[in-house]
């Protein structure tokens, strides 16, 4: 595998410090070093092992929301994001990964020692070309790998490939040249250039890929030449840093004009790109349109952009470039005098696909807009910074306030509430201008406020764009202001105004045409006239809103109607109907990641499960409620008006169980992990008990666990698991290390060997 010293080095240091930097050039590796490492002691740390990458991040003021997102944190208070980190990690025994630090060090000093300071198991791991500064911190110079030593005689070609430079060149070389291999006739060649680069990693790479056209010795030659060149022939004065930069100044000369081109205009790009985005930004002076396509298959060609694969999101193939190739192609930018146009053109793309998923958010392709932003996030982060940067320019402000409206949605069903409020707020603050723009942003705010329980400042905003709708004739934005009024009066209390205000909303709504909007005061009739008791027209409502979600083949709204309905339906008596829609509207949540819909869904069925006298099951999912309602950072969120049936099914199943029993329950509901509380919820497998094998002893998997068991049986890769289950590759992984945990085992051949002999005793 290479690297065994250095890892075993990390390990060693992260035994013993709860923070250590990996410090080293650009592409000698330490990202590489940090993951192997992570794979290694992932056991060590039963809450996670977490990677942050920073690359990408350029505003150091969003860099404790980044970790929030990396994280998987979906909190929806008004909380700083630091404190939300804090309070999440504060008893986790979790290692978490700062990848790419140097640009945001002080930023990351800062929050890492206010981390450190509020836990005491958590471990952080960062790469960086200089060390982080934080009180504690042990450092690690990554060094290139390691080369046949010149002083010791000439070793055979089986032995030379075990050294960790020439098997990387070997491996990157057979990617390239299939059947590649170093021999007796080429090794020399091979040290030379390995010995050429360093060592170091990318550089490594990036040499290997011009066998497709060059023989080794003339790639060996090339290196001479240039090298030679740069250093005026002293090889002692040759620097890695500048032998790295000299290897990419080679790939960048052996690009066409337009490849060039392209490379330093990707360079605009945070993270990664599709190849829509590519046509629509890097094209123009000097390429056309149509000619985006190859160029890009150039790159991928030439190792400048790295092809990905995302299991979310299967028809759109993505790309990224390095750091070490972005920050080339930047400065290449930068020298061209197009860094400020391109900035412009990412900027304008970005609001333009805001706008279009606005547009397209109620219908059948929601969930595939909802992905594609979430793919996007950096990039639309970006465009946004680009709007409200320094000088501050009165039209790109409002564009940009308008963009963050337009984004209200992926605000919500993503990681992202708190962001996109500070975004709302951040414009609100610099844009006075009393026009339509700020009267959406004001309403659009006001939702995440009462997500939030900020009542009070939703309220003010309310107040605010409702005067603004008046002045302008605006009868979209007094739809919306009604609509979330009538939540404001829920939370308040005042059921009858929210009725009245909701009614108005539908009235509105209807005369403008807005499905959205009257599908979401539907939603909320519902469930007000179901709290007032008047179940004819808490279904009405509920119905209204299903024809309306399903005219349009829209999943979101229908998914939250339903979990509406199925809390009526439960009132009224019916615990099986009531648990079929809750189960059915948590189905959709689950598929979207949507906690707030899951929390809502489980408390439903817990309190479902109690009027049914099932008081272990109820006892449990509200055991398995306090981590999604800690999670989210505001139980009931924007539901607050029903806490009262939590409080009465809490209170009905204590008294029923006992305090002893009632305990217990809780506490195995809270161990239970979200994929084990989602198949418990569903009772996916068949019992109360959680999921069972149909024969023979209980299994201690949960159904997709079970699934995905399977899979290794049959000898897929976690890649191919990902993709055959539609999960993120990463998902894959944590599934795979979970059954190894359940099941004692330490290798896949177990899982494997496991199944078989399940499947044996289930065929009798």
């Amino acid at each position: 595998m290479g690297r065994r010293r250095e890892v075993a080095e990390v390990k060693r240091l992260l035994s013993g410090a709860r923070v250590v930097t990996l410090t080293g050039v650009g592409g000698v590796g330490k990202t590489r070093l940090a993951l192997r490492v992570a794979a290694d002691v992932r056991r060590a740390f039963p809450d996670g092992v977490w990677l942050v990458e920073l690359a990408a991040l350029e505003n150091p003021e969003l860099l404790a929301q980044a970790l929030v997102e990396a994280l998987e944190i979906r909190d929806l208070s008004a909380r700083e994001p630091v404190q939300v980190l804090a309070e999440h990690l504060r008893e986790k025994q979790a290692l978490v990964i700062l990848d790419n630090c140097e640009h945001l060090l002080h930023a990351c000093a800062t929050v890492v020692e206010t981390l450190v300071r509020s836990t005491s198991d958590l471990r952080i791991l960062a790469t960086s070309r200089e060390a982080l500064g934080v009180a504690g911190e042990q450092t690690l110079a990554v060094p290139p790998l390691p080369l046949p030593d010149s002083e010791t005689p000439r070793i055979s070609a089986g032995s030379l490939a075990q050294c960790d430079a020439v098997r990387l060149f070997a491996e990157r070389a057979g990617a390239v040249l299939p059947g590649f291999a170093v021999t007796e006739a080429n090794q020399d060649a091979v040290v030379r250039i390995c010995r050429r680069l360093d060592g170091i990693p990318l550089g490594i790479e990036l040499a290997a890929v011009r066998l497709r056209a060059l023989s080794v010795e003339q790639l060996l030659a090339r290196l001479d030449d240039r090298f030679r060149l740069l250093t005026a022939g002293s090889r002692a004065a040759l620097p890695r840093q500048r032998t790295l930069r000299a290897l990419i100044d080679w790939s960048y000369a052996l690009c066409t004009e337009q490849e060039r081109l392209l490379w330093a205009r990707a360079s605009v790009f945070a993270d990664t790109l599709d190849l829509e985005a590519a046509e629509e930004v890097c094209s123009g002076d000097g390429i056309a349109r149509e000619e985006v396509v190859d160029l890009v298959i150039g790159l991928v060609d030439k190792s400048i952009l790295i092809r990905e694969e995302h299991p979310s999101a299967p028809a759109r193939v993505r790309y990224r470039l390095l750091e070490t190739i972005r920050q080339y192609g930047r400065e290449r930018l930068v020298a061209s005098g197009q860094e400020a146009t391109l900035q412009r053109r990412h900027r304008d793309y970005y609001r333009r696909l805001a706008a279009r998923a606005h547009a397209q958010l109620f219908g059948p392709s929601q969930v595939t807009w909802f992905t594609r932003l979430q793919l996007e996030h950096a990039n639309l982060r970006a465009a946004l910074d680009c709007c409200f940067a320094e000088p501050v320019e009165p039209a790109e402000v409002t564009a940009g306030l308008g963009m963050a409206t337009d984004l209200l949605y992926h605000w919500i069903t993503g990681f992202y509430l708190g962001e996109g409020r500070r975004w709302l707020d951040r414009g609100l603050a610099a844009d006075t201008e009393a026009g339509e723009v700020r009267a959406r942003a004001l309403w659009a705010d006001s939702w995440l406020a009462v997500i939030q329980a900020d009542v009070d400042s939703a309220a003010a905003m309310l107040a605010e764009s409702r005067a603004l709708g008046e002045r302008l004739g605006q009868e979209p934005v007094l739809a919306y202001v009604a609509l979330y009024s009538g939540m404001v009066a829920m939370c308040r209390g005042d059921v009858e105004s929210a009725i009245t205000l909701y009614e108005e909303a539908v009235a509105r709504h209807r005369a403008t045409g807005d499905p959205v909007g009257l599908a979401s005061a539907f939603v909320r009739l519902c469930l007000a006239h179901s709290f007032r008791g008047d179940p004819a027209r808490a279904v009405s409502a509920g119905e209204e809103a299903l024809a309306i979600c399903d005219a349009h083949q829209e999943g979101w709204h229908r998914a939250y109607t339903m979990m509406a309905l199925g809390i009526e339906v439960w009132r009224r008596g019916d615990t099986r109907r009531a648990a079929e829609l809750e189960k059915e509207s948590l189905r959709f949540n689950r598929s979207l990641d949507d906690l707030l819909g899951v929390g809502m869904n489980l408390e439903a069925l817990a309190w479902i499960a109690a009027t049914e006298g099932r008081y272990q099951r109820a006892a449990r999912l509200l055991g398995s409620l306090q981590a999604v309602w800690r999670a989210i950072g505001a139980p009931l969120s924007g539901y607050g008006h029903l806490v009262h049936y939590h409080d009465e099914c809490e209170s009905r199943t204590r008294e029923a169980l006992g305090e002893p029993a009632f305990g217990a329950a809780v506490r195995r509901g809270a161990k239970l992990s979200r994929d084990e509380v989602l198949s418990y919820a569903l009772q996916e497998g068949g019992t109360d008990g959680g999921p069972r094998a149909e024969t023979g002893e209980p299994s201690p998997l949960t159904r997709r666990e079970t699934e995905i068991a399977g899979l290794v049986a049959q000898g897929l890769t976690n890649k191919e698991i990902a993709a055959a289950l539609v999960i993120a590759q990463r998902t894959a992984e944590g599934h795979i290390e979970h059954i190894l945990n359940k099941l004692g085992f330490n290798s896949r051949a177990q899982i494997a060997a496991w199944v078989c002999e399940r499947d044996r005793a289930a065929d009798g």
